[in-house]
Formats: C-alpha cells, structure tokens, sequence
C-alpha cells in the first residue's frame, strides 16, 4: 500500500502532461520530500524552480500554479511567494500568493482529487508580458511559518498563451 502511494503522485503528472493543450508552452511538477526523504513534507529550505522559454514577446501569457496536497494537510491555505527571473537571471517579478485549498467555512476540499489527494491550478499571473524571448525561471517557496509543511506533495508551473475573453 505505502508503494502506490507513492507511485500516485507520479501517475497524477503523468496524467496531467498527457493532456497537453495546443496553447501549452510549458509544465512541470515537482514531487516534493523533507531534507531527510520523507516524502509529502515541504521544507522551508526547498525552493523548487522551474525554466521555461518564451518564444514570442508578442504573445500574452497565463502562468498557473500547481498544488497537489494530501487530504491530511493541517490548513484550508497555502501561501507561497513566488520570483520570476528573466534571461538575464535578474529578478522581475516577486510575490506572496494566498490559495485556498479548503473551504475555509466548511473545511470541504477545493480541487479535482480522488480518495484522499487533491489537485489544484491557481492562475498566479494572468496576461504576462515578457519583454525578452529567452529562458525565464520562476522559484517557488512556502510561506506557512513551518519549517516543515506535511501533506504538500507536489508543486510545479504551467505557463500558457494568453487567450482573450469569448474565445
């Protein structure tokens, strides 16, 4: 049983890359572990990071966030700040995000999830502009106060080309 569980957040990425949209420019997750391996355990000091390029400076753009979180996870949020760094490595953006992952009244699971693990997309920045083609990175970091957060078990970026409203 404590093996499929761990295979679970693995299928669940997998599951989420295989449906790609045509707008897609790029996802990832990260699964996450404490400094000592235990897994589902979001450490203070883990700051995941994910690059992508940018193609096009025309294009507007949607940046999500990805949470996946255990039924277990002791708060109805998640604050996470984030830093976005352009092709120069230079910082360009920086921010403290609030997402509520359980009603906060009636401590029902906000997401898509299955038995006890819950997935949710946050759009984090909608109708980016990048000024530069190029490699941009965006680091995550948890800001619950907790050097250690149980039930986060993974995190990760997904960035899309903006579409206007009505289409």
């Amino acid at each position: 049983m404590h093996c499929l569980l761990r295979l679970l957040p693995a299928l669940g990425v997998s599951l989420l890359l295989a449906s790609c949209e045509a707008n897609e420019v790029y996802e990832k997750n990260t699964d996450l572990k404490s400094p000592l391996g235990e897994p589902y355990v979001w450490a203070v000091q883990d700051k995941p990071s994910f690059e992508f390029e940018i193609p096009d400076t025309t294009q507007r753009y949607d940046v999500y966030f990805n949470v996946r979180n255990a039924a277990d996870y002791e708060y109805y949020n998640l604050y996470v700040k984030h830093t976005l760094s352009g092709p120069s490595g230079k910082p360009i953006s920086r921010r403290l995000h609030q997402m509520l992952l359980m009603d906060p009244q009636t401590g029902e699971p906000r997401g898509n999830g299955s038995g006890d693990i819950f997935d949710h997309r946050f759009l984090a920045l909608p109708n980016q502009k990048f000024s530069q083609t190029g490699p941009y990175k965006i680091t995550l970091e948890q800001y619950m106060r907790q050097d250690q957060l149980r039930g986060i078990m993974a995190v990760g970026v997904r960035v899309v080309t903006h579409a206007p409203a009505g289409k």
